[in-house]
C-alpha cells in the first residue's frame, strides 16, 4: 500500500487540491463547459476525503484527454465513487477486492468496476492483480409491435417523434440524442448517423410520418432533440412511460427501453429480411458476432401473413410505411403486399 501511494503521488489535502486545479487549467481555456461537468461527476460525494475526490477528479480529467466518450467517464467515476462511499481505499488495490466482493451486484456490474479501477491504476502508475468476474450473456427482451405503437401513441410529442425515430432505425439512443437538423434530409426521407462506440457510419430511410413528426418539432437549436443530458430526457421518458403502463394495464410497456427499440429494429429487419449482413449494416456493427445474436430471437415456425392489396402509388407507400413488403403485381395490375402476423 505505501508502495503504491508513492506511485500514486498521494498529496495532501491543500497540496492535492491545488495539482488538480493546475492540472484543469493548464490546455483547457475552451473547455469550461467540460471541465464544469467533470467536476460534478467527481467532487459529488460529500462523504470522501478531499485526497479521494481529487484523486477522482483527476481520473476523470485523465479520460477525458485520452478521449474516453462523456457516458464512459461518467460511469466509470460513478463506480469509483460508490466504492470509495462504501470503504474502499483507493490507494490499496486489495481493499478494492474486498468492498467489489461484498457487493450485491451483477457479475457484469462487477467486471465494470474491476475495468474501472484499472482505468485508475492506469491513470496513477499502479497495478494489480484484478479479480474476474464474467457477465452472463443474455438474449435482449423484444415487445410486440402494439405496445411499442402504444407507447409512442402516449407521450408526449418530443419524445413520441424520438422513439419513432429509434423504432424506425435502431440507431442508438446517443446517436440518435447527437443527430443535427442537418443530419436529415427530408428530400430523400434519410438521416445520416454519425456512430457511436466504434461502430460504421450509416445512411438510413426514415417514413413519412416519422418526417412529418420531425417537422413539427420546434426549431430552437441544432439540434431536434439534444438538451441538457441524456440522462435527464430518459428520466422524463420513463414517467410518461409508467403512466401508460398504468392506464392501459400492461407492466411489459413499462420494459420498454430506448434500447429496447433498437433490439426491436434489429429482430423484425431480421424477421422480414432473413439476411444477417443487412442487419449488420443497419445496426452499424463491426463485429457479426454482435449481430448474430438476433437470430436466436426469431421464429420462423409461424408461415401466417397478413395480406393487403394497393391500387395506387400512395396506398403502396402506407403499406410499405407499415412494415408490409411487396410480393407480386396480379393480373389485375394491383399491388400485393404481405406482413407475418
Amino acid at each position: 500500500t505505501a508502495r503504491l501511494e508513492q506511485g500514486l503521488n498521494m498529496p495532501s489535502r491543500t497540496t492535492g487540491q491545488r495539482q488538480v486545479c493546475a492540472a484543469l487549467t493548464e490546455g483547457a481555456k475552451n473547455l469550461a463547459e467540460v471541465e464544469t461537468r467533470i467536476e460534478k461527476w467527481a467532487a459529488g460525494a460529500t462523504k470522501l476525503s478531499g485526497d479521494a475526490k481529487g484523486k477522482i477528479l483527476e481520473y476523470a480529467w485523465w479520460m477525458k484527454k485520452q478521449g474516453y466518450a462523456e457516458s464512459t467517464i461518467r460511469g466509470r467515476v460513478s463506480i469509483i465513487k460508490t466504492l470509495a462511499r462504501r470503504g474502499a481505499n483507493l490507494y490499496d488495490p486489495e481493499s478494492l477486492k474486498e468492498t467489489i466482493a461484498i457487493q450485491k451486484w451483477s457479475p457484469g456490474r462487477k467486471e465494470n468496476a474491476v475495468i474501472a479501477y484499472s482505468g485508475f491504476l492506469k491513470m496513477a502508475g499502479g497495478t494489480w492483480n484484478p479479480p474476474r468476474y464474467k457477465r452472463i450473456e443474455k438474449l435482449p427482451w423484444i415487445p410486440l409491435e402494439e405496445e411499442v405503437d402504444q407507447l409512442i401513441a402516449g407521450c408526449s410529442r418530443r419524445v413520441a417523434t424520438f422513439l419513432q425515430l429509434l423504432k424506425e432505425t435502431g440507431i442508438r439512443p446517443g446517436e440518435a440524442w447527437h443527430l443535427r437538423w442537418t443530419d436529415m434530409d427530408f428530400e430523400k426521407a434519410v438521416v445520416y448517423v454519425t456512430p457511436e462506440k466504434g461502430s460504421n457510419p450509416r445512411v438510413l430511410k426514415i417514413s413519412n410520418s416519422l418526417i412529418a413528426m420531425l417537422k413539427a418539432l420546434p426549431k430552437r437549436s441544432q439540434y431536434p432533440f439534444r438538451s441538457g443530458q441524456l440522462r435527464h430526457y430518459q428520466g422524463g421518458f420513463r414517467q410518461q412511460r409508467k403512466r401508460i403502463a398504468s392506464k392501459l394495464g400492461n407492466p411489459r410497456i413499462d420494459m420498454i427501453t430506448f434500447k429496447t427499440l433498437r433490439h426491436f429494429k434489429a429482430t423484425m429487419e431480421y424477421a422480414k429480411t432473413k439476411d444477417i449482413l443487412h442487419v449488420m449494416r443497419l445496426l452499424g456493427h463491426k463485429k457479426i458476432e454482435n449481430t448474430l445474436k438476433y437470430t436466436h430471437l426469431v421464429d420462423f415456425k409461424s408461415d401466417e401473413f397478413v395480406s393487403k392489396v394497393a391500387e395506387t402509388a400512395e396506398e403502396a407507400c402506407k403499406l410499405v410505411e407499415a412494415g408490409f413488403e411487396y410480393v407480386c403485381t396480379t393480373p389485375e395490375e394491383l399491388l400485393l403486399f404481405k406482413k407475418r402476423k
